[in-house]
């Protein structure tokens, strides 16, 4: 069986990010995803599709990315069901995504968030200073520092 999803839009708040009783991070975001045809009026309509990451990618998406920003979303549908506070029973369809790629560069998103009115807490704030985890910042060359590369014909893979 396959259930394979790929989005691309752009989030539609904050990545609401939580810790279930065993410590592991849960993000829940939506993703405005654009239909690639226009209706009757000649307008694009938008679906609004609703995801959930676990682990890591959840704290990082929470720490890297605001309200806005365009992100790249593989994965699979899931449905889950409950029983909600007034007795019915609740269904839910979502992406469960399994790999998330940042489609804004740094700087983009850091013009979005010091655009937005504060709506962000200090202490979130602090979170995403400094824990680029070893990544490489995506506004940096990373052959700056290199005038040359030395390479012979021999170690090239091709003729």
């Amino acid at each position: 069986m396959i259930n394979n999803v790929v989005l691309v839009g752009r989030l539609t708040r904050d990545a609401d990010l939580r810790y279930t009783r065993s410590g592991s991070a849960v993000a829940s975001f939506t993703v405005a995803v654009e239909r690639p045809f226009t209706n009757a009026q000649g307008e694009r309509e938008t679906d609004f599709v609703s995801c959930v990451v676990w682990k890591k990618p959840a704290e990082n998406l929470a720490n890297f990315t605001r309200k806005g920003s365009m992100v790249a979303v593989a994965g699979r549908i899931q449905t889950r069901n409950y029983t909600g506070n007034d007795g019915k029973k609740v269904f839910v369809t979502e992406v469960v995504a399994e790999n998330i790629q940042y489609l804004d560069s740094k700087k983009t998103n850091e013009s979005r968030s010091d655009s937005s009115e504060g709506n962000h807490s200090q202490s979130n704030q602090n979170s995403s200073q400094g824990k680029n985890n070893g990544y490489q910042r995506q506004d940096e060359d990373p052959f700056e520092k290199n005038d040359s590369i030395d390479i012979s014909d021999d170690d090239l893979p091709f003729d």
